[in-house]
């Protein structure tokens, strides 16, 4: 499968979104309060949003999958605002 990143960061509330393809389907929403905990982990690059290597966007798309899968298998107490997969 082939995915697309649609990211607004640059906007009073950012978000990202992870879109397939071939359909347009949205896969994954990333919102302000997931994308600040992303950047204060280290784990997303702003300068590998904008990469055209294939590679480090492969890997990008990867590890932002992991982490919505991975909040959301957290308790709702712990998220403020929980993410539907």
């Amino acid at each position: 499968m082939t995915y697309l990143i649609d990211a607004w960061l640059d906007r009073p509330h950012p978000y990202l979104r992870i879109l397939h393809r071939e359909t347009g389907e949205v896969c994954a929403v990333l919102e302000e309060e997931a994308l600040n905990e992303l950047q204060e982990q280290g784990d997303l690059d702003v300068n590998g949003l904008s990469s055209s290597e294939p590679l480090v966007l492969k890997e990008l798309v990867r590890n932002l999958f992991l982490f919505c899968y991975a909040r959301a298998l957290r308790p709702a107490h712990e998220l403020q605002h929980p993410i539907e997969i």
